[in-house]
């Protein structure tokens, strides 16, 4: 037999043991020389590479920019993976996207597009899809800073780098204050882009400051604002190009502007907006009234549900008397005249001077902010019945109302006309002849003729009793808020190519209410213009020559100098034809 070479009985156990020992160590040894090898070649490969992943690690923030601001705040992973507030518009991902010759557009809309969706459904999952987008940004990232020869492209020059880590470095400071310094550009606080109104909007620190210089103040607390120093002169109603509205200072400043200047503190301070707005204008016409400030009130104020309050230049005492009951509701606070607040400071937390419009005499729907509920005009005038505690909408029209017992017996009352009549001018020069011919039509008349000192709360209940209100094209038509649905509104329209205004202020706006439109156009003999000029006056012959040559000659011959003697046996078939539409 063979001895075994690697072990013989004459050795003993302890110099085994001490040469397994020896081996070990020697093994040891081997590997931390080979361990150290490697990470001393490691280090030198990735130092050439270390500033491209560097700048792919920040270039990723912008898909994390919804993430939580507290985990932000508190984990040093979560600051360096999270973006600057305000990335530069030409940062390294621009840059990477001008490489790409404008292929990763899509998916850049695409990830805009999820980013939105993610603010809907919580920071949850806002998190969870951004860990996702983060990785994909960062693949395409570093795929696409590679030319074609294999060379690393630095697509971010060093001042934009040097940006990028400054503004990381600003998160461990306060997270509102960053927001501010950082966050995206606060809209102008005032907007004059409007054909019809100016209106500024201000939160924060603002201050209605009363008397005849009256001013808003408002002190920024961002010290990088874009508007501090600018003042507007605000006409604060919806007609900005009324010289006669007297105009309200607006004055934007920095903090370190406000108290070099000593601006004036608060005397008083609010814990609700304000809307400061002009009762003056073209207003003791109701048309005016309703067009000019009280529908554009709703369409400022009404989202604040009451909450607000008015401070108000130019007050007029018959206004408030007459709208108080709008004026009321759309405030719950007390009106306060500005031009008497001398010395006085309000401080509100929102000031909004001026008042926005759609158009005369509408809604616009599609016009309101985000977030608010998108009124229209059906919207207003139930809103106005409400007010005026008038039967709700499921009520029909005053003549279907009736019972059917009445009915059956024959006893039905007929559908009641309501004929307004003018005063000055476009006036019915035959009024008792035209009552007459509506009441041998088939309806009971009432004759009316609005002031301005009318109490609404009694004339709303009338107007709301009849079917059909009746008038010549003017403001008396503006009655047409307090006709439930399905009553008619009769438009008279005047001489002189008037179907276009006629159809404007009162047509469209009596559809979108869902009352019904009907319009009879007067003939030129029908005009008291053909009394007063002949036949062969161009006011008469040829209205177009009149309007080519300016508004102001329409307006006088049309609007101010022209009465109406209606046709009554040409007029006839338009009462048959209301007739039918209302027992229809």
């Amino acid at each position: 037999m063979v001895a075994d070479s690697s072990w013989s009985p004459s050795m003993s156990a302890p110099e085994s043991v001490s040469r397994r020992l020896v081996q070990h160590h020697k093994a040891m040894i081997g590997f931390l020389f080979g361990f150290f090898l490697v990470v001393g070649l490691y280090s030198t490969v990735s130092g050439q590479f270390g500033s491209t992943n560097t700048i792919a690690v920040l270039q990723s923030a912008p898909t994390a920019e919804h993430s939580d601001k507290n985990t932000t705040a508190s984990s040093p992973g979560a600051s360096m993976s999270s973006p600057p507030a305000s990335a530069p518009k030409n940062s390294t991902q621009g840059a990477v996207h001008d490489v790409d010759n404008g292929q990763n557009v899509d998916a850049t809309k695409k990830t805009g597009d999820q980013r939105l969706q993610d603010n809907v459904h919580g920071s949850d999952s806002i998190n969870n899809k951004t860990s996702a987008n983060f990785t994909v940004n960062l693949d395409n990232l570093q795929a696409n800073r590679t030319d074609k020869s294999g060379q690393t492209v630095n697509t971010a020059s060093d001042k934009q780098e040097e940006e990028i880590i400054r503004q990381e470095l600003d998160l461990d400071g306060d997270t509102n204050e960053r927001n501010t310094r950082h966050g995206a550009p606060r809209k102008p606080i005032c907007d004059l882009s409007d054909p019809r109104y100016d209106v500024c909007d201000m939160s924060g620190d603002a201050r209605a400051i009363g008397g005849p210089n009256r001013t808003v103040l408002y002190i920024s607390g961002d010290a990088a604002g874009a508007e501090e120093g600018h003042e507007w002169a605000i006409r604060d109603q919806s007609r900005k190009h009324l010289e006669y509205i007297n105009t309200v200072a607006v004055k934007s400043l920095s903090a370190a502007q406000a108290q070099a200047q000593s601006a004036p503190e608060c005397t008083s301070r609010h814990a609700v907006p304000a809307v400061v707005f002009a009762m003056n204008g073209l207003t003791s016409n109701p048309w005016h009234d309703f067009s000019d400030v009280l529908i554009p009130l709703f369409i400022t104020a009404r989202g604040f549900d009451g909450g607000v309050q008015f401070l108000v230049t130019d007050i007029q005492p018959w206004f408030l008397d007459k709208y108080r009951l709008i004026l009321a509701n759309l405030s719950r606070h007390d009106i306060v005249d500005l031009d008497k607040e001398s010395g006085s400071v309000r401080c509100h937390p929102r000031v909004i001077v001026g008042l926005r419009s759609h158009r005369d005499l509408g809604i616009d729907p599609a016009r309101f902010p985000a977030g608010n509920k998108n009124y229209t005009m059906l919207d207003f005038r139930m809103y106005i019945r409400e007010l005026f505690s008038l039967p709700p909408a499921s009520v029909d029209i005053p003549y279907k109302e009736q019972s059917a017992a009445a009915a059956a017996e024959k006893q039905r009352k007929k559908p009641r006309l309501m004929l307004i009549n003018r005063g000055r001018n476009r006036k019915f020069v035959n009024l008792p002849e035209i009552a007459a011919a509506a009441e041998a039509a088939g309806f009971e008349t009432v004759v009316v003729e609005p002031r301005r000192d009318l109490k609404l709360e009694e004339f709303s209940r009338v107007v709301d009793s009849c079917d059909v209100l009746m008038g010549a094209h003017g403001a008396g038509l503006t009655n047409f808020f307090f006709l439930r649905t399905g009553a008619v509104m009769l438009q008279v329209v005047p001489w002189g190519h008037m179907e276009r205004p006629s159809m404007e202020f009162y047509g469209v706006p009596a559809k979108e209410m869902r009352l019904r439109d009907v319009e009879y156009s007067i003939t030129a003999e029908e005009s008291t213009l053909y009394e007063k000029y002949g036949k062969d006056h161009p006011a008469v012959r040829d209205p177009e020559s009149i309007h080519r040559q300016g508004w102001q000659l329409g307006m006088r011959y049309y609007w101010l100098e022209q009465d109406i003697r209606l046709n009554v046996t040409r007029f006839a078939p338009t009462l048959h034809q209301v007739l039918r539409t209302i027992r229809g």
